[in-house]
């Protein structure tokens, strides 16, 4: 067989290997010389092994304390097993308050600030807390869990959450007109932001909680969205 002979077969059977899963009468009838047939096979292996390991592995984070484990594919998307706790219900109860408190905050801002970069911040609070109340009232009550009321913070021996304003702060601002307004609702809601990074961190650090996948990307959201709103608020504090 002359060189341009074994290039053509080599072809050929490179060509059968990737078309389908190839016999060995198959292969022999190539003719090709044993030798340049085995580098051939040797070759097609080491580039089938390679493609296979240079896949990264799925790592799935343990809970607080445990180690992390190598998943398959199929355990990574079967999220069929991961279930709610009594923390995931807690967070969601202690939430829709902590968010009504910010609606309280922010239902003063247009009789009491002349900055309209103040007015479109309380109206993004507004638009997306109002949301996200109406998103966890629904998650707990398809789930059979108690919905607190609007003005369960207000109860007798209620109790705040983290970051919350106590009832002389909302005095304050309430009584509180322009520029000595624009501070104490920057500088109260900043604290009441806080709060909610407080309560996402107490979650996800709670073993086994914040796995299921709708209260995860919340929590993760609601993260991410108060750390931006609180560089912001920053920013216009320093402005003033």
């Amino acid at each position: 067989m002359t060189l341009n002979d074994s290039w053509a077969a080599a072809v050929s059977f490179q060509s059968i290997v990737q078309r389908s899963s190839v016999s060995t009468v198959a292969v022999l009838r190539l003719g090709l010389p044993v030798g340049l047939l085995v580098s051939l096979l040797a070759g097609l292996s080491g580039c089938t092994s390679s493609t296979a390991s240079s896949r990264p592995p799925i790592v799935q984070p343990g809970a607080p304390g445990q180690a992390s484990r190598v998943i398959g594919r199929d355990q990574a998307v079967d999220q069929s097993h991961v279930q709610f706790t009594p923390a995931d219900v807690a967070f969601m109860q202690g939430m829709i308050g902590h968010h009504a408190q910010a609606l309280e905050m922010t239902a003063l801002v247009p009789s009491r600030t002349s900055r309209e970069d103040m007015r479109m911040l309380a109206k993004r609070i507004e638009v997306s807390q109002a949301d996200e109340i109406k998103m966890m009232q629904r998650w707990l009550q398809v789930r059979g869990q108690p919905v607190p009321g609007p003005h369960a913070m207000h109860m007798h021996g209620a109790t705040l959450m983290p970051g919350m304003l106590t009832a002389e702060q909302m005095s304050a601002l309430a009584a509180a007109k322009g520029a000595g307004f624009d501070r104490l609702f920057l500088e109260g809601m900043i604290q009441h932001h806080g709060g909610a990074l407080t309560m996402v961190h107490a979650l996800f650090t709670t073993p086994g909680a914040g796995q299921e996948a709708e209260i995860f990307g919340f929590a993760s959201d609601v993260d991410v969205d108060q750390r931006t709103e609180i560089d912001r608020m920053r920013g216009m504090l320093a402005t003033q």
